[in-house]
């Protein structure tokens, strides 16, 4: 049911509330102002309410004003969150005297229940209390009282579990601002724990979705199908409309509020509702907050065209080159000459000197004879923020690349990444902006289309192939070692650029993929994340959404999914990592492929990179092996909570020459056709690539998965073997015929060559024809799966864009 909401915000009347608020030294909302801006909001009307403060005479009229025959009482205090595990919260008769009485009662044994919990365990204190003890603290809790609100009580109609839901936002420091909403109730964390992904909580970014997308999110939601009465013994107690309405309101607020908006006056820090309950169709509010804070200055804004100069440079600078040894600017500059890079076009930095392996020398910067497009920067910490200043003051470069660790990864080098990023800040700030710096910590850049190689890896250690067309994708990494790992362990992928990022001193991952995704020659853009800068979590989605608008495709990686994996983060390229759960909402939101694990992150790329030209409408997959534990093993492999995809029906055209194929090869008594399909350890080469043509052509079918029996003896899969009918070099062999086959399907053709280390060449062979393969089934399925869905939400993006 397609659903309409008309959101009506009173922005004035809501910031009016945060001045008054600000205006008392405030940067919070008590609960009654939180139901005030609600009431201001377009979404659901709040109870009302009247504050009581501490110490005030309050007339039997006005005790009487509320409806109904109950009233809700709860302390006011800036310091108490959890309000109900100290007695905070009480539903009492309206009667004057009886709520006088427990006003009275809240007032004295709320602070001693919330000094006692703090005296039991001191991580309960608040910031204020944090130290105190004894009379001390009891004192400075009932200091900090504000008096009580009085509540209208509005039951809700079930008490059942699940019929109470949280909504907020959340100013995060990558993100921006985030709408996120499920389970609600004192056990939140707990639902959210516990729960399959998606099923307690979902969010997203207020920038990138809105009301109607993220209530597609939230019908996923355990939360959703028993507010619905989806569930036995449930009936439903909102409506769509009702669920739309509050989630547009709340994203129009996160825009209005957010600290990506350059016009906000107010940034909305964190605001939640926990929990709406629902009364007879209305959505009731029970308990809410709201932090808010001044917008911060932004910073200067990076000359990302120069990003060209840094990537296909005419003139290369380097310093750090040593005269007779091995060091890492030695090796970057045999690096850069191996790739083609003409050596009049290379100066190196080096005083005394006048040539290196006949690339000439300079003494300094200000001895060069014109200005570089990239200068390469492989010498000490300590001497790199002299030298950037000078770079700077000279204009020397279009672009820099800071080689050297030390510059922010630990304690003691903080002050230097600051000074140097201060510097950098000021730079950009001026007309032409001045240079960009990709590092510190940088391992450098791969730059096949600017014949050029920085990497401070010898070949010995990393040979090169230099004959192979590389790719039309790109691998951005901001940890270098990463990077280098999948180029060893994977060749195969060989994208046209890599580039380690390093600490994001200046330009961020957002910045690249704003680049790669304008590129004519890259249509796969491969990102391996650990932490995100300032909102460039935003600008890196942003940038994600063009791209896959563009119709290229986005595999994405974030490491720090865990508090040990943060840490170690954190140690790692002087990153913060942000919260997993937000960052890969608003990552797969924006349309990219994420990957869960470091293989499934090469898998997807390779399929990214072999498979982007081919048509995928559904997720309907036809499994076929020659061992009947393959084909039940591909059939198992089909669902998770991250993918779900279905087996194909055969039509039954395919079902009949399928019948006939395997007539003709007397196999027909051995095999029974269904889905997945076993073909028995006798089916031959021709056999496996003439029912995969079949089932790529039947229009029930979207993609196909085969397994080439590798230790068959009628298959040719062997390399250098004095066996002819062994030999994977045949011409009548499972390499050729699959590979014309698959090369010409419209339909995604993936094998699996589950065997060991002597099957390896049939791995390479299928992998540089551009056909992928896998070592086992069930991460075929699996990676093949992930990338489908992908490839059909991002379908669903550029329709509806």
């Amino acid at each position: 049911m397609e659903v309409q909401t008309d959101v009506s915000i009173d922005f004035d009347a809501i910031s009016d509330l945060f001045k008054a608020a600000q205006d008392e030294k405030r940067d919070y909302l008590f609960e009654y102002e939180v139901y005030n801006l609600l009431s201001r909001s377009g979404a659901e009307t709040p109870p009302k309410s009247i504050l009581i403060p501490q110490g005030a005479k309050v007339s039997d009229e006005a005790l009487n004003s509320m409806p109904g025959e109950k009233v809700v009482i709860k302390i006011v205090s800036p310091t108490i969150i959890h309000k109900t595990e100290v007695g905070g919260v009480r539903v009492v008769e309206k009667n004057p005297d009886r709520i006088r009485s427990a006003v009275r009662r809240m007032l004295y044994e709320v602070p001693e229940n919330y000094a006692t919990m703090i005296n039991l365990d001191p991580s309960h204190a608040a910031e204020e209390y944090k130290g105190l003890t004894g009379d001390a603290l009891l004192t400075a809790i009932r200091r900090d009282l504000k008096g009580v609100l009085m509540v209208q009580f509005m039951p809700p109609d079930s008490g059942a579990f699940g019929n109470e839901l949280i909504v907020g936002l959340r100013n995060t420091r990558e993100f921006g601002m985030i709408l996120s909403a499920g389970l609600g109730g004192t056990d939140t964390e707990l639902y959210a724990k516990r729960f399959r992904k998606g099923q307690a909580i979902v969010a997203a970014s207020c920038e990138l979705i809105d009301g109607e997308s993220f209530f597609a999110q939230f019908r996923k939601t355990i939360s959703y199908q028993k507010l619905a009465g989806l569930t036995r013994g449930q009936r439903r107690v909102v409506t769509d409309e009702q669920l739309m309405e509050c989630f547009s309101s709340f994203i129009e607020m996160g825009r209005k509020y957010s600290s990506s908006n350059p016009e906000a006056e107010f940034v909305i820090e964190e605001m939640e509702i926990n929990p709406y309950a629902f009364t007879d169709y209305l959505m009731v509010p029970l308990d809410g907050m709201c932090r808010f804070s001044l917008p911060k200055a932004r910073e200067n804004s990076r000359p990302i065209a120069k990003i060209h100069n840094l990537l296909h440079p005419k003139k290369i600078g380097l310093i750090g080159a040593s005269i007779k040894r091995k060091n890492f600017g030695r090796i970057i500059l045999d690096n850069i000459l191996a790739e083609g890079f003409a050596k009049e076009d290379v100066y190196i930095l080096r005083d005394g000197v006048d040539e290196i392996e006949g690339v000439k020398c300079f003494p300094n910067l200000e001895a060069l004879p014109e200005k570089l497009d990239m200068f390469v920067v492989a010498v000490a910490a300590a001497q790199v923020p002299d030298l950037v200043d000078e770079v700077i003051r000279l204009d020397a470069a279009n672009s820099v690349m800071l080689i050297p660790g030390g510059m922010g990864e630990t304690e003691e080098s903080k002050e230097r990444a600051e000074n140097l990023m201060a510097a950098i800040d000021a730079v950009h700030g001026t007309k032409d902006g001045g240079p960009v710096f990709i590092g510190a910590n940088c391992m450098g850049v791969v730059s096949h289309p600017g014949n050029y190689d920085t990497w401070f890896i010898p070949e010995e250690k990393l040979p090169k192939d230099r004959t192979v067309q590389h790719h039309r994708s790109a691998l951005v990494s901001q940890s270098g070692a990463f990077m280098l790992h999948r180029s060893s362990q994977c060749p195969e992928l060989n994208p046209s650029y890599m580039v380690s990022m390093g600490n994001q001193t200046d330009l961020t991952l957002g910045d690249m993929v704003k680049y790669f995704k304008d590129a004519d020659n890259v249509d796969v853009i491969a990102i391996y994340a650990e932490g995100f800068n300032d909102l460039d979590g935003l600008e890196f989605c942003t940038a994600v959404r063009d791209a896959v608008l563009a119709g290229k495709e986005v595999v994405f990686y974030k490491a720090g999914r865990t508090p040990e994996g943060k840490s170690a983060t954190s140690g790692h390229t002087a990153s913060l990592a942000g919260d997993y759960m937000v960052c890969e909402s608003c990552v797969r939101q924006a349309g990219a492929i994420v990957a869960r694990t470091f293989t499934e992150f090469q898998d997807l790329f390779l399929l990214a990179e072999n498979m982007a030209s081919k048509k995928i409408q559904g997720n309907r997959l036809a499994a076929v092996s020659g061992a009947g534990f393959e084909a039940v093993g591909m059939a198992d492999s089909i669902q998770s909570d991250d993918y779900q995809m279905q087996l194909a029906a055969f039509e039954e055209a395919s079902h009949n020459q399928i019948a006939k194929v395997l007539e003709s090869k007397k196999l027909a008594s051995l095999v029974t056709i269904n889905n997945p399909l076993d073909i028995n350890p006798s089916a031959d080469d021709e056999t496996h690539t003439v029912i995969a043509d079949i089932l790529s052509k039947d229009s029930g079918v979207d993609a196909v998965v085969i397994g080439l029996d590798p230790l068959s003896p009628s298959m040719h899969t062997l390399a250098d073997t004095p066996i002819p009918a062994f030999s994977m070099d045949a011409e009548n062999g499972i390499i050729p015929l699959l590979t014309k086959m698959a090369q010409e399907s419209e339909k995604p053709v993936v094998g699996v060559i589950d065997g060991g280390r002597l099957y390896d060449p049939m791995r390479d062979a299928f992998n540089k024809s551009g056909v992928p393969v896998f070592p086992v089934c069930d991460r075929a399925v699996a990676a093949l799966s992930l990338y489908i869905e992908a490839r059909l939400h991002a379908d669903t993006i550029r329709l509806s864009s």
